[in-house]
Order: structure tokens, then C-alpha cells, then sequence
């Protein structure tokens, strides 16, 4: 008998991508902010881990504004992945934004306009407004309609009950137009927003749940409200200053924010926002929400922003700035003097350092399991043993940049799982930075500008 084969069918709708730091959901920290051996994600550097997780705590308890911290460490020792550990951890209420230092010279505003709008964008206000709102059960529906048509608009009534009231509405041709769009009949739940008008449909009354023999999947059914039709309810709305700014700034400013064309704001109009987001504050409408702003290879930014930076932590409205570099002692862009990390001593005593270690060989093959995992590679133990050989010989992200590469090579012998042959195969095929910079010296003479000498064995013992 013939097999029956159906025809795969893939979802084009929703394609997932695999970053560098897709498989970081957290800092991998139990309550009592102790770090777990593996977890989230997350692998080895505890005491950095620890540490991140105190300063999370005081964001979360808002205790700590206007504050930086450095994360300092050697190329490759995961200090990317424990700010977006510290992101995914901080939840959705929490601004967080990202960017590398590098960025801020080639926008078209200046270095101090993007560096404040990057600020602005971490720090969160919650507006809180009341609304009256009319929430019930619809019993009836009548409509008029006039017997000649244009002579007059529709009239109608509408029939609401709670559990403990019914009202009988009157309703005028907008309103029964709003519940015609969203195909409003007895039975249904709704909400009415008194000042603006606006019908949303909550869902079918239990009551009605055996009026129809057959519902489709998004038919939701709720509990009919009890007590009166009329209610106040709180509204919370949750908004970065910089899109206050932006909205403010020009005419269609709501536009902007879409098409990211926001240009230089005005210090006038700032004050003006952060005057009126005050007086909110102390009449209870708003509270601030301070959130983080990582900055990636700060040591590219020069002396004009980092004056700019130590200015701007000082402002009540700061938000936490998370900064990392992989910089040794190195000379401050815009200057002739050299500090640690690159960064001026006024601002670095500013700073509460977090450093992160290299990685033990144990540790990079948790870090290479995990990435096999989400890579949805399946991999022998010997291979296993020997990418974390060559990623303790050369590099973590070497040896991660091969995994994929010995999974395509697997494929093409039409093997199911990645053995030793095809890790020797793709180590053979890209080079890393050692062997690439032997390369380079062996055949320096023969490439265009070439120095040789000294740079290149400094390279070699990098």
C-alpha cells in the first residue's frame, strides 16, 4: 500500500532569528539574589552576576538614580549578555535602552543631542487618569429607523443591567453606529467610555453561553458585572519622555515617532515637558519610572561626552547608566592623556565597577551546550569535548561561530548528528585570530603596506 506523504507546510509569519544573546532570559539569580551555576542562560562570572543583581534590586526599589556602572572585562567574558540579562529581568514597565558609543557621531544632530535623547528614552513616566465608564449587560436593542430615508436620523434605546440594576439608555446616531461596527447584540458585555463614547465589547454573559449550539474559537465568555452601571476606573498610560518630547516638539510630532526622523529637540521645549510632567507628579497623575541606558564600548564616545555624561547623571531626572568596555589603560578619544579604560578619572569615580573574568574551559562548554540548544544542533560528546578545546585554545566566540558552520558540513554528508570530522573539517576551513595573524607573518611581504616587525608579535600574544 502506498504511503500516504503529506506536504510540510512552514510558517512564513512568524521567522525567528538567532542572535548573539537570544538565549539570555535573565541573570540566572534565585530570590535571594544568590547566582545559580547555570541558569536563564546564563553561565559562570557569579560575583559579576551578584553584583548586577544588587543594582537591579535598588532600580526596581527606585532607590538608586543618576548613578553608572561599568562593566570592564576582556573581549568575549559576557558583558553584553549580563546588561541584556539585567534588561530581560527588569520586565516591560522598565525603560531600557541600547546603544553603542560608536553610534552617537553619525547621527544627524550632535554628539550631546543624541547622547540626551538617548536619556530621554530611559526614563519612563506613568500617567494615571480617571474615567468614568459604563459597564453592563445588554438586554435590548431597539432601533428606529425613519420610513423614509433621510428625513430624519435613527432614534433608538438600549436595555443595560448589572446583577443589581437595569437602566434603559437613549441612543443617539453615533452611538448606534459605534455598536453597529462592533456588532453589538443582546447578550454581549460592554464597556462605554463616557467621555469619549468609545464601545468595547468584553465578551458573551454566561447566561447566553447555550444560546448557540456551535461559537468560534474567539467567542470569550464573562461573568455579567455586578453592582452599579456607572463606575470610575483608573487608566495607567506608559510613556518615555523623549516620546513626550518628540510629540511636543512639532506640529505632527506623533508621525515622527513611526518614521524616527525626530531631529534636534529645543531645551525650551523640554523644560516646558519636564514643568508640567512635575506638577503631575505632585498632584499624583504621574510617577517617574527611572530606567537603564547601556552604552556598549564607551570608550569610543571622546572628552565632550563624557563632560557631557558626568553634567548629565547629576540632573534628578537621570535614569541608571550601564557602561562597558573592553579597554585596558588607553588613551581618551579628543585627548593626548591616557586613562583606565579610556574613560576620565572625574567620571570613572563616578562609576561602580563590575569586572568579569575569562572564562574556565568547564564553563565555555555549558556556555557551547546552551548555544548547541538554541542553534537546534545536535552534537556528539567528543565534538563537544573538542569545540571546547579549540574555545579554550582560541576564543569563546570562535568556537560558537563554528557550531552552525560544522552543522551545515554535517548536513552535507547527510549526517544527523555533528561528529569530530566535522569540527576538524570547518577548523581547517576559517582560520582564528592566531593562526590568521601566523598566516600574515609568514607571507607579510607579499601583501600591499605591510609594516612587519613588532605589531605583529604584539598581536600574536593578544
Amino acid at each position: 500500500m502506498a504511503e500516504l506523504k503529506l506536504s510540510e507546510t512552514r510558517d512564513l509569519t512568524r521567522i525567528e532569528r538567532i542572535g548573539a544573546h537570544s538565549h539570555i532570559r535573565g541573570l540566572g539569580l534565585d530570590s535571594s539574589l544568590e547566582p545559580r551555576g547555570v541558569s536563564e542562560g546564563m553561565v559562570g562570572q557569579e560575583q559579576a552576576r551578584k553584583a548586577a543583581g544588587v543594582i537591579l534590586q535598588m532600580i526596581k526599589d527606585g532607590k538608586i538614580a543618576g548613578r553608572a556602572i561599568l562593566l570592564a572585562g576582556q573581549p568575549g567574558t559576557g558583558k553584553t549578555a549580563i546588561a541584556m540579562g539585567m534588561a530581560k529581568s527588569l520586565g516591560l514597565e522598565t525603560p531600557f535602552s541600547m546603544l553603542s558609543a560608536s553610534e552617537i557621531f553619525s547621527l544627524e544632530m550632535s554628539k550631546t543631542e543624541a547622547l540626551m535623547q538617548a536619556f530621554r528614552k530611559s526614563i519612563g513616566v506613568r500617567i494615571k487618569e480617571e474615567t468614568e465608564v459604563i459597564e453592563g449587560e445588554v438586554v435590548e436593542i431597539q432601533i428606529d429607523r425613519p420610513a423614509v430615508s433621510g428625513a430624519a436620523s435613527k432614534t433608538g434605546k438600549m436595555t443595560l443591567k448589572t446583577t443589581d440594576m437595569e437602566t434603559v439608555y437613549d441612543l443617539g446616531a453615533k452611538m448606534i453606529e459605534s455598536l453597529g461596527k462592533e456588532k453589538v447584540q443582546s447578550g454581549d458585555v460592554i464597556a462605554i467610555d463616557k467621555a469619549s463614547g468609545k464601545i468595547t465589547k468584553l465578551g458573551r454573559s454566561f447566561s447566553r453561553s447555550r444560546d448557540y449550539d456551535a461559537m468560534g474559537p474567539q467567542t470569550k465568555f464573562v461573568q455579567c458585572p455586578d453592582g452599579e452601571l456607572q463606575k470610575r476606573k483608573e487608566v495607567v498610560h506608559c510613556v518615555s519622555l523623549h516620546e513626550i518630547d518628540v510629540i511636543n516638539s512639532r506640529t505632527q510630532g506623533f508621525l515622527a515617532l513611526f518614521t524616527g526622523d525626530t531631529g534636534e529637540i529645543r531645551t525650551e521645549v523640554r523644560e516646558q515637558i519636564d514643568t508640567k510632567v512635575a506638577e503631575w507628579r505632585e498632584e499624583g497623575k504621574a510617577e517617574i519610572v527611572p530606567g537603564v541606558l547601556f552604552i556598549d564600548e564607551v570608550h569610543m564616545l571622546d572628552i565632550e561626552c563624557f563632560s557631557f555624561l558626568n553634567r548629565a547623571l547629576e540632573s534628578e531626572m537621570a535614569p541608571i547608566l550601564v557602561v562597558a568596555t573592553n579597554r585596558g589603560i588607553t588613551s581618551i578619544r579628543g585627548t593626548n592623556y591616557k586613562s583606565p579604560h579610556g574613560i576620565p578619572i572625574d567620571l570613572l569615580d563616578r562609576l561602580l565597577i563590575i569586572t568579569t573574568q575569562p572564562y574556565s574551559e568547564d564553563e565555555i562548554g555549558k556556555i557551547l551546550d546552551i548555544r548547541c540548544q538554541e542553534e537546534d544542533v545536535e552534537m556528539s560528546e567528543d565534538a563537544k569535548q573538542l569545540l571546547t578545546k579549540i574555545g579554550h585554545e582560541t576564543s569563546l566566540r570562535y568556537a560558537i561561530n563554528l557550531i552552525t558552520a560544522s552543522a551545515l558540513n554535517c548536513k552535507k554528508r547527510k549526517g544527523m548528528v555533528v561528529e569530530v570530522q566535522d569540527i576538524t573539517r570547518v577548523y581547517s576551513l576559517f582560520l582564528d585570530v592566531r593562526r590568521s595573524t601566523q598566516y600574515l607573518m609568514e607571507f607579510q611581504k607579499e601583501y600591499m603596506f605591510s609594516d612587519g616587525g613588532d605589531a605583529n608579535a604584539d598581536a600574536m600574544h593578544d
